[in-house]
């Protein structure tokens, strides 16, 4: 039996090579790096940012040098479209990142602050969602006219960027999903059942009950005497939400670390890493 020449042919014939020149090792990094940066940029701009907490505001909840991933794509507007993905309408006691909305009532505040609206990024909790009322009335807050369960809880620091040192000032309350802190100083009167009057505040305060905007919010801090927040300059339109704070990704003692990146490396809060702030 002879063999086909049609398959000798094909056996003997030479591998045909790629054309064109090989890549080099400089090409391939180049391209491997352009893939991650394209996809960092995609991941920064519709999923996921990284912000860091400079002030005291939120304290014990967040701390100063707390590294926080935010979630961009949790809050949609007018419900979810893709049920597959876990998006909702912006909540009462959401922790969120918001760019600054600047404060209408005081600009001269902002001015001398060295502040400019829309060009920092805030960190609060929410408080009063669309149309309805709030009111903060000795220590307390009020929606529609209803006590907001909270967890009060006495706190105080020597500076501004330790943590609170905190002690128990009533009995925690079953119904509250989060704790907040005042100064011994403001709780004073509380304790002794005198009415407090509050000043430097403009928004929804003792006497100036506030109705929510449209499509905005009013957000305080949990560290309420160090909180610069919605009683002060109003309302965060829809629009200026960022999203939601997820979790601690690192964490720095500011004060060991004087505040250099070296330091805040070289100084961790083990204990805060990976921590989901709620």
């Amino acid at each position: 039996m002879t063999d086909d020449p049609t398959e000798t042919a094909v056996k003997d014939a030479p591998e045909k090579k790629p054309t064109g020149p090989p890549k080099s090792i400089f090409r391939e990094y180049l391209e491997s790096f352009a893939v991650t940066l394209v996809m960092a940029i995609f991941g920064m701009t519709f999923i996921l940012q990284a912000v860091t907490v400079p002030t005291g505001s939120m304290q014990n909840t967040i701390l100063v040098g707390d590294y926080l991933l935010v979630n961009k794509f949790i809050f949609n507007p007018g419900g979810n479209p893709l049920p597959f993905l876990p998006m909702r309408e912006i909540e009462r006691g959401d922790i969120i990142v918001f760019k600054y909305p600047g404060n209408s009532v005081n600009p001269r505040s902002d001015r001398e602050r060295g502040l400019v609206k829309y060009q920092i990024n805030y960190v609060k909790r929410v408080i009063g969602l669309p149309g309805e009322t709030v009111e903060f009335r000795n220590n307390q807050v009020f929606v529609n006219g209803n006590l907001l369960p909270e967890t009060r809880v006495i706190g105080d620091a020597n500076d501004d960027i330790s943590a609170l040192e905190t002690r128990e000032f009533e009995p925690a309350n079953p119904d509250a999903k989060w704790t907040v802190f005042y100064s011994e100083d403001t709780m004073r009167p509380v304790m002794e059942g005198r009415s407090i009057t509050r000043s430097g505040y403009n928004f929804g305060v003792q006497g100036k009950p506030m109705v929510v905007p449209p499509n905005s919010f009013f957000v305080m801090g949990d560290s309420r005497d160090r909180s610069d927040d919605g009683r002060g300059w109003g309302f965060v339109p829809r629009e200026l939400v960022i999203g939601r704070a997820m979790f601690v990704y690192w964490s720095c003692d500011r004060g060991a670390s004087n505040g250099s990146m070296i330091g805040c490396i070289t100084h961790p809060r083990l204990s805060r890493i990976g921590k989901f702030v709620k």
